[in-house]
């Protein structure tokens, strides 16, 4: 078992589910985060549990530096996440998402850690020839986003040629939803099932399109799989995270969401900004690591809906939920 894992992000929305995890388990684990979004009172919960917070961003040696030290492993989940948020600043998202992991990557190696995880997507899949057909981590890569292009960028870097002493694992994730410490609430499946819960009109585009999801809670525990795998079994390799019952269209999400609430407007719409259409297919984690979500898209609508009618997320519009 890795003992010291440096997780960058690890206050973010996996990130600070993960570091729950692995400190549940035993594990020594350091966040490098930079509380963008205002997550200091989580920051201060994770360091009374017991991890050491360095408050810093990728982009910075000094702060990496003092947060590899003494690291088995790093969990480079730190970025600028999703389309929106990279379109917004397509300058920052490239010295984070680029600059910055390339950073990690090099202190990771210089400080002799032993593994790299990086956290990707299936985004990186694009928009498939025949997205009725599941596409495996060999398929081909179609990125028609710039967040994705810069993940298959990173990728690209990080399983071409010899990366000794560190070694990566890449991890492409379904779209992730669910209730969290660091609560999201711009990802499609908690969206629509705010949005529904509170009575507004749902505008809905591209709804015949494909996409893979996985619970918030899962993604982490793939993350912990894969740190607890025997090395060489993952190393250099490529893992989807997720579940092949879990691909849905969002025609598909918006009949789940109703018939959980009992009730939603909702009015799909042309709109050709987001092409992206694929089936992804996850059996190589669950054969090769044994890795199989616990959740499912139904019970974290439910657990979403949950949580709204008790009040626990007091203004769920609020801009701090979002990226």
């Amino acid at each position: 078992m890795t003992d010291r894992v440096l997780v960058t992000g690890g206050a973010g929305y996996i990130g600070a589910t993960l570091t729950g995890l692995l400190l549940d388990a035993g594990r020594e684990v350091t966040v490098l985060d930079s509380l963008l979004h205002g997550q200091r009172d989580l920051a201060d919960d994770l360091q009374a549990r017991g991890a050491k917070v360095v408050v810093g961003d990728v982009r910075d040696d000094d702060a990496i530096a003092e947060a590899m030290s003494d690291a088995d492993a790093v969990v480079h989940l730190a970025a600028i996440v999703g389309d929106p948020a990279c379109a917004r600043d397509p300058a920052v998202a490239a010295a984070v998402n680029l600059g910055g992991s390339a950073a990690v990557v090099a202190a990771a190696r210089r400080a002799g850690v032993e593994r790299l995880v990086f956290a990707s997507t299936c985004s990186n899949y694009g928009r498939m020839a025949d997205p009725e057909v599941p596409i495996d981590e060999d398929g081909e890569l179609r990125p028609v986003s710039l967040y994705a292009e810069q993940k298959v960028a990173i990728e690209k870097q990080l399983l071409g040629g010899d990366a000794a002493p560190t070694v990566a694992t890449c991890l492409r994730f379904a779209t992730v939803y669910g209730v969290a410490a660091r609560m999201r609430f711009d990802l499609t499946v908690n969206e629509f099932t705010r949005d529904l819960w509170a009575g507004r009109d749902l505008e809905v585009f591209g709804e015949q399109f494909w996409r893979p999801y996985v619970h918030v809670a899962d993604a982490a525990a793939g993350i912990r799989t894969v740190l607890d795998a025997p090395l060489e079994r993952v190393a250099g390799r490529v893992f989807n995270v997720g579940s092949s019952t879990e691909n849905f269209r969002k025609l598909d999400l918006v009949d789940i969401i109703t018939a959980e609430l009992g009730r939603g407007s909702v009015t799909y719409v042309s709109r050709q900004e987001d092409p992206r259409d694929y089936k992804v297919s996850f059996e190589r984690i669950a054969d090769e690591l044994g890795f199989v979500p616990a959740h499912t898209v139904v019970s974290g609508v439910a657990e979403v809906a949950a949580a709204l009618e008790a009040g626990r997320f007091p203004d769920p519009f609020a801009a701090h939920y979002g990226n």
